[in-house]
């Protein structure tokens, strides 16, 4: 048995050191592709021209975005329980500092193990409710797509990836409300799966928070969560002193989101400059070089305050990020139903 269980864990280990090595490379490709012709030299001396207070917004906005997550989040749960918006605001940025540190998105899964442990919930019925947020931006992201390709012409690459993400939400989407709608059926169909606890739990989430009078309005406040993403783009567009209209910032954030939809390197680093690039090069028409420069400006402006929001929500838990993410890997594989009404682990602990 042991050294079955030494193979299990050998593979998943050479299956995660691929995963990560074909993160970086394409990583990498994305930046030689993006900025080996980029003309430093004259490019630079624009940024004395920038008007910073633009770029402050951008700052600002981005940092709210995430208090908007959070209470969307609270709301999802709200089935579940009351919890502390500032509880959920910390997870949300340390997950987010492990986003800009550890590839493939591995914040996901430490957001929802914080709360989890904080609040002593399911950890699947928290998955489940990031699952719906992530359903719940697809579908806007599609429809948002949908509005700016009726006014701006998208190449054609983009909208294959569109039509393919809009299928993917759509078929993930059907099975979220046939296991909202048939939950015992849902919960017997998995009854075999030799996760099936976990199974029945993250559909009891789905079931509970899909029909909860909540529900509606996290939908709704999905619209002012997104918004604020617009924002800290088109201030960073108004900063650089482009001519673009008032709609180049959505443009160039469905673009994004598109783009960096699958898991990819720490802080989506090159695949981001590349998304960003097509963006306003192919879409909106800026000069390349340009288009260049300031997506390296946006990269920086959005990475930078979560880097230092999130260090400042981790340095109160006491804990270090790999640690936290041990123990968010260790809490997922060998998590059950039945755990939740186990005593909370002391560390790491929430913010005083």
């Amino acid at each position: 048995m042991a050294s079955a269980s030494n193979g299990n864990g050998t593979r998943n280990q050479s299956s995660s050191w691929w995963g990560t090595g074909f993160a970086y490379a394409v990583s990498l490709a994305c930046l030689l592709w993006v900025y080996h012709d980029f003309d430093w030299k004259n490019e630079l001396p624009r940024l004395a021209r920038i008007h910073w207070a633009w770029i402050l917004l951008a700052v600002a906005a981005d940092v709210l975005v995430y208090v908007s997550q959070a209470w969307r989040w609270n709301k999802l749960l709200t089935p579940l329980g009351k919890f502390p918006l500032g509880k959920s605001v910390q997870a949300i940025y340390i997950g987010l500092f492990a986003n800009e540190v550890l590839p493939l998105r591995s914040g996901e899964l430490i957001r929802c193990y914080l709360i989890a442990v904080w609040n002593r919930l399911s950890f699947p019925i928290v998955v489940s409710s990031a699952v719906i947020e992530r359903l719940i931006d697809g579908v806007w992201l599609i429809a948002g797509f949908i509005l700016a390709a009726m006014i701006v012409p998208m190449p054609g690459e983009l909208q294959t990836a569109a039509w393919i993400l809009a299928l993917v939400v759509g078929g993930i989407g059907a099975v979220v409300v046939f296991a909202v709608m048939n939950k015992k059926f849902a919960q017997h169909a998995v009854t075999r799966h030799r996760w099936s606890s976990v199974l029945r739990s993250l559909v009891e989430g789905l079931h509970l928070m899909g029909r909860s009078g909540s529900f509606p309005a996290a939908v709704l406040m999905s619209t002012v969560y997104l918004a604020l993403q617009v924002v800290p783009l088109q201030a960073m567009l108004m900063g650089y002193g482009l001519d673009v209209h008032w709609g180049a910032g959505a443009l160039v954030l469905v673009v994004l989101r598109l783009g960096t939809v699958v898991p990819g390197p720490p802080g989506n680093v090159g695949v981001f400059h590349f998304f960003c690039y097509l963006a306003l090069n192919k879409v909106l028409g800026v000069e390349a070089q340009t288009a260049k420069m300031v997506s390296g400006m946006m990269f920086f402006a959005v990475t930078v305050p979560l880097l230092a929001a999130g260090a400042v929500a981790l340095a109160f838990t006491g804990s270090e990020i790999k640690e936290i993410y041990g123990r968010a890997r260790d809490h997922s594989a060998t998590h059950d139903a039945e755990r939740r009404t186990e005593p909370a682990p002391t560390l790491p602990g929430p913010m005083k």
